[in-house]
């Protein structure tokens, strides 16, 4: 749906990415990860046409980008953007609406069809309830709900989104992951998105693009740019670390103590973590032991044993034997 031939990614004739060669293909979500000021927003406006490639070219559904006129582009590719947008007085609908002008006449009204688009768009997005709401009084979820409503109404082949999760919770962020995981695959749409989600993008991604610290990107798909240690290079820099066995980010600390955890299922993997908060790390013969048992948590040091009802008890008492010692 879209790829690049050697493109020049950059500003002013100076190339700050490539040559590139990138394939999007239709019923995939492609993720794009790096740190911040590696170049991923000046490589989604490249790729959209948003500003000039520094060499190479941009190929939409085969053709050259720059030969397709403005509706034309608009038919195959839409864009969203994590900037706010000032939508005035418009409502819901109104807004999500303005997703079908490359279809519209000379007299710019909309067509029996083109309110079913709409519709349609708001619907897929689950934000049909926000037609007739304005956009004003709308929570930041709901209007990148609508402003998702609009990219659908253009009836894309590839939809570009730069950041769309910035302002949203937890919550929200989890809900648009898997709307776009969904979308890609029931709409056949190819999807790249630019985000800051490590955790979530590594766990919705069929494939990751990811920018290193050297401006290199990698391809491929999460699991094998875990596994070959690309994720820990990119985000090294940054202070972060990641435990390539759970699965998860950390900040790269120095540990200062060790213990021995025994114990299984999700309590054991709570104390860990809690224990790795505070400095310690996890070792077959330690001074001090923890279980991590079905009622409670039972720490062990030099003869004696204590036992708590919480780990947060536990890991206070923790913090007071290292004091003493």
């Amino acid at each position: 749906m879209l790829s690049t031939q050697g493109l020049g990614v950059g500003y002013a004739g100076q190339t700050l990415l490539g040559p590139l060669d990138l394939h999007l293909s239709a019923g995939r979500l492609v993720c794009l990860l790096g740190a911040n000021g590696a170049g991923k927003s000046t490589l989604i406006r490249t790729l959209c046409g948003m500003q000039p490639a520094i060499g190479g070219r941009v190929l939409l559904d085969g053709l050259a980008l720059e030969s397709l006129s403005p509706g034309e582009r608009a038919r195959r590719l839409a864009v969203v953007l994590t900037d706010r947008v000032d939508a005035g007085l418009l409502t819901g609908f109104e807004l999500a609406a303005m997703g079908r002008y490359p279809y519209l006449g000379w007299n710019g009204r909309l067509s029996t069809d083109d309110r079913q688009q709409v519709r349609r768009a708001l619907c897929v997005v689950g934000a049909l309830e926000l037609a007739v709401k304005p956009v004003a009084e709308m929570s930041d979820g709901e209007r990148q709900r609508v402003m998702l409503a609009r990219a659908l109404a253009q009836q894309p082949g590839v939809l570009v989104l730069d950041e769309i999760t910035a302002f949203l919770d937890l919550p929200r962020r989890i809900e648009v992951l898997h709307l776009l995981q969904r979308l890609a695959r029931e709409q056949r749409l190819a999807i790249l998105l630019s985000c800051h989600d490590l955790d979530l993008a590594l766990r919705c991604a069929d494939q990751v693009w990811l920018l290193d610290a050297q401006r290199r990107l990698h391809v491929g798909a999460p699991e094998d740019l875990v596994l070959e240690g690309r994720l820990d290079e990119a985000f090294s820099a940054a202070g972060l670390q990641f435990d390539i066995e759970r699965g998860e980010w950390g900040m790269a600390r120095p540990f200062g103590g060790s213990v021995r955890l025994v114990g299984q299922g999700a309590a054991r993997i709570w104390t860990l973590r809690a224990l790795q908060r505070i400095g310690y790390r996890e070792v077959e013969e330690a001074e001090l032991v923890v279980a991590a048992e079905p009622r409670g948590y039972r720490l062990m040091h030099n003869g004696s044993q204590q036992f708590f009802p919480r780990i947060g008890e536990l890991i206070e008492a923790v913090e007071r034997l290292e004091a003493l010692s």
